[in-house]
């Protein structure tokens, strides 16, 4: 893969179909990350979030699906602000190469 993609102003990728794992590595260090297993959980867990509801999640859906879909000991604001500094939902839509979630801010 090229090391060419175009990302708008605060770094999302603007080609849902330029992202890879490497691409993820690259942001993440930019943003200061080594992910780890269970970051690239949430990060398929978002990308497959993106592909049934064609949105990006904010905070509260998120917490809401990851704990629907993994449990609620990784499905709270903690363990989430834990692995994805700031704002959870925005830099890890960030990592996963979706588009910026619209309620976030």
């Amino acid at each position: 893969m090229s090391t060419e993609y175009r990302r708008d102003a605060e770094g999302y990728l603007m080609d849902l179909e330029a992202w890879s794992e490497s691409v993820a590595e690259v942001i993440a260090q930019e943003e200061g990350l080594v992910l780890g297993t269970e970051h690239w959980e949430i990060l398929w867990l978002l990308r497959d979030f993106y592909q049934r509801f064609q949105l990006a999640p904010a905070t509260r859906p998120l917490i809401k699906y990851v704990a629907q879909q993994l449990g609620p000991e990784k499905g709270n604001s903690l363990y989430l602000n834990h692995l994805f500094k700031g704002t959870p939902a925005k830099l890890a839509a960030k990592l996963a190469g979706l588009p910026k979630p619209t309620n976030c801010i």
